[in-house]
């Protein structure tokens, strides 16, 4: 892969949100690129990008970017991904790179590979990083440092074009790039990311108004992600319903099975309980 050469590639982004402008940003900073292009629907975040310098051109009409782009990041919502996609297949340049952002994979993959161009290639992707806050304002080059990235080729996938896209998220920073399939992706992450999501909302909706002068630093922790895009994540969750449901169902029992030890004065086994997952954190490498 170290013959790779970015140098002469055009990229556009697809979004200049948190992601999409922390692309922006970062891919700015990390590469010498032909040239970077934006498109979106905001008209003021594409000029402001400009002038920071941090794309060289926006774009609202996304036809001429998409021309001339070799690789083409998407950093909007799943639904939205498929559709932008479909709705401008015919104005891809011949032999582009598409990926993607998105939280899911197998329904944005499995779709957009019956009825992508033969010529193209989508390759899913997924940056393990973000904030609880939104938008291009928030959005910062240095957000993927040493950030986990999972990329789910499927059988179409070309190696060149995967090493390509490992090449670039080397380049921003990313400490490693793990495969994996579609839909390996959607249960991993319905258990690492959808449930601590859920998990601390709940947990903030269970809140009485007169608790709030009480809370410490655990809370604060476990709460932190339920600032939350709630257009996104209702989507998002939505979208992997069955795998979710299935960690949501055995957290459920096992909050359950907590419940029993409590409410029956089972010190002992509640002791080894927690003894337990002290030991598994400590083996956890995050």
């Amino acid at each position: 892969m170290n013959d790779i050469d970015l140098s002469n590639i055009n990229i556009t982004i697809v979004g200049l949100g948190l992601i999409g402008g922390s692309f922006a940003k970062s891919i700015r900073e990390n590469i010498n690129l032909k040239n970077l292009w934006a498109i979106d629907v905001d008209e003021n975040v594409l000029s402001t990008a400009e002038k920071l310098k941090i794309i060289d051109k926006g774009f609202i009409n996304p036809k001429f970017p998409l021309q001339n782009s070799d690789i083409i990041i998407l950093c909007i919502y799943p639904n939205l991904t498929i559709k932008f996609i479909k709705d401008n297949i015919n104005d891809f340049k011949q032999n582009a790179i598409i990926t993607d952002t998105s939280g899911i994979k197998h329904k944005i993959v499995q779709e957009v590979n019956s009825f992508i161009r033969d010529d193209l290639d989508f390759i899913g992707g997924h940056p393990m990083a973000g904030k609880e806050v939104n938008g291009f304002s928030n959005s910062n080059d240095n957000i993927f440092y040493n950030a986990q990235y999972i990329l789910t080729p499927s059988k179409r996938s070309n190696l060149t074009n995967i090493n390509i896209l490992k090449v670039l998220l080397s380049e921003l920073k990313f400490e490693a790039v793990t495969e994996l399939t579609p839909e390996s992706h959607d249960h991993i992450i319905a258990y690492t990311s959808h449930l601590p999501h859920i998990i601390a909302c709940a947990l903030v909706n269970n809140v009485a108004n007169n608790t709030c002068s009480c809370i410490g630093g655990s809370f604060k922790d476990a709460t932190r992600v339920a600032n939350i895009n709630a257009s996104l994540w209702s989507e998002l969750l939505i979208e992997n319903k069955d795998a979710v449901l299935e960690e949501v169902d055995k957290f459920i029992g096992d909050i359950n099975n907590i419940y029993k030890l409590i409410e029956s004065n089972e010190q002992e086994y509640l002791r080894l309980y927690l003894e337990k997952s002290c030991e598994k954190r400590k083996m956890m490498k995050v």
